[in-house]
């Protein structure tokens, strides 16, 4: 990578070929990707994309301020410039973000970590501020004449998603701060700020006393502590009463501080959507003990396999995996018909692999992997393992990406619990 001297340009070096992979790891690249295929109206373009960036035809790119440029080679090798646009931040905007942020000690560390967690760019939406790009966002540009989403600019797209996933300063400059200028613009705000704490607080007494009739309004909401707290040890000398498990009961301790935190969470987002069989995947996914795993495992009706199983559904996507490892429902109508047309347009002619459909689950012809499509549209990889369907990885939109996952070298990583406690 060449940084420049105004640090408003940023070039990064060609990535090597992504075969086999997805283009997204990190929620913010797949947010990256999402704006970009839910744009684009010809899906054939899209799989020339993502065939393009796989193959490494994607040459240096250039990173400033509201765009992205990049050469990119097409099969025959002919040469395209290709370039995307993102808006900029106003000045305001920039005010407005640099302020929230400057006020939280977290989400200034998360970006020096190179993380973008999803409170920062919440709070940010909070003050009037879209960081990641929305649907039509993502604006085209390529010598090659097309006037939407061409091979070339989705080639550019899912590249950018890879440098995205390494430092999410790359998003940042795009809509118009390099990083210097805003760690900068952050630690002046942040001294201001405690310049301004020390100053004396309060009001006029006799005015308190004139407005004591007056109720005072209502405080804000608290904010979401960084993590649960930690339950007091129960270890001391005295041998626990009959019937008490101290490992359990520290446990479901543990877990009880993690699910009030989770319900807070949800409270401030107005989301409290759980139900007990999630809950009870969710407590085995936090590592219990051999007793602790059998009671879940019994109470579930999973059994110990079934509820190993399910803890990897849950550690490859929440909820939303866990629904589609045990919902088998019929693809009809139009969102059969999409489904249909992503699986046709994810592989070039004559690449296609045989799939045997069945509900929601299109089984590779003679091989033990397996694609199933969520009520979200989404694609989860699935492989046979010991005559059992497993989740392979998280989801993707391409089923190609998805089905990559699933032909990948198992893991030697157990999911938690699976070699001990389940």
């Amino acid at each position: 990578m060449t940084r420049h001297e105004d640090d408003m340009e940023r070039t990064f070096a060609a990535l090597p070929p992504a075969h086999g992979r997805g283009f997204a790891q990190t929620w913010w690249g797949q947010a990256w990707l999402k704006a970009l295929e839910g744009t684009a109206l010809d899906s054939a373009q899209l799989k020339t994309g993502r065939r393009l960036a796989r193959a490494g035809a994607v040459g240096a790119v250039s990173v400033r301020p509201g765009r992205l440029t990049a050469v990119v080679q097409d099969r025959d090798r002919t040469a395209h410039r290709a370039d995307v646009l993102l808006e900029e931040l106003s000045p305001g905007q920039w005010d407005r973000f640099l302020d929230m942020t400057a006020e939280r000690a977290g989400h200034v560390a998360a970006l020096l970590d190179r993380e973008m967690p999803p409170h920062l760019v919440e709070d940010a939406a909070d003050s009037g501020v879209e960081l990641l790009p929305g649907l039509g966002d993502l604006e085209p540009e390529c010598d090659c004449g097309a006037w939407d989403h061409c091979g070339h600019t989705a080639a550019l797209c899912y590249q950018v998603a890879r440098l995205l996933d390494q430092d999410p300063f790359v998003l940042l400059l795009m809509r118009g701060r390099d990083e210097t200028t805003l760690l900068e613009d952050l630690q002046a705000r942040s001294g201001a700020s405690t310049t301004d704490s020390a100053e004396p607080e309060g009001v006029d007494a006799a005015e308190a006393y004139a407005a004591g009739d007056i109720l005072p309004p209502l405080p804000d909401l608290p904010g979401l502590p960084g993590g649960p707290g930690r339950p007091p040890s129960l270890e001391t000398e005295a041998p626990p009463a009959p019937g008490i498990d101290p490992a359990a009961l520290s446990f479901l301790a543990a877990q009880t501080a993690v699910r009030a935190h989770g319900l807070l969470r949800g409270a401030l987002q107005g989301d409290l959507r759980a139900t007990p069989a999630q809950d009870a995947v969710r407590l085995a996914a936090g590592d219990p003990g051999r007793e602790v795993a059998d009671r879940l495992a019994e109470g579930s009706g999973r059994g110990r396999e079934g509820l190993a199983t399910a803890v990897r559904a849950w550690r490859h996507g929440g909820a939303a995996a866990l629904s589609v490892l045990d919902e088998e429902w019929r693809v009809e109508g139009e969102t059969l018909a999409r489904a249909r047309a992503a699986l046709e347009s994810a592989w070039d002619t004559g690449e296609r692999p045989e799939l045997r459909a069945r509900g929601n689950r299109w089984t590779v012809a003679g091989t033990p992997v397996q694609l199933r499509l969520g009520r979200d549209g989404r694609w989860w990889p699935y492989r046979k393992e010991r005559g059992r369907w497993q989740p392979a990885g998280g989801a993707a939109q391409d089923p190609a990406t998805a089905l990559a996952s699933a032909t990948a070298p198992a893991s030697a990583e157990l999911a938690p619990g699976e070699g001990n406690s389940l």
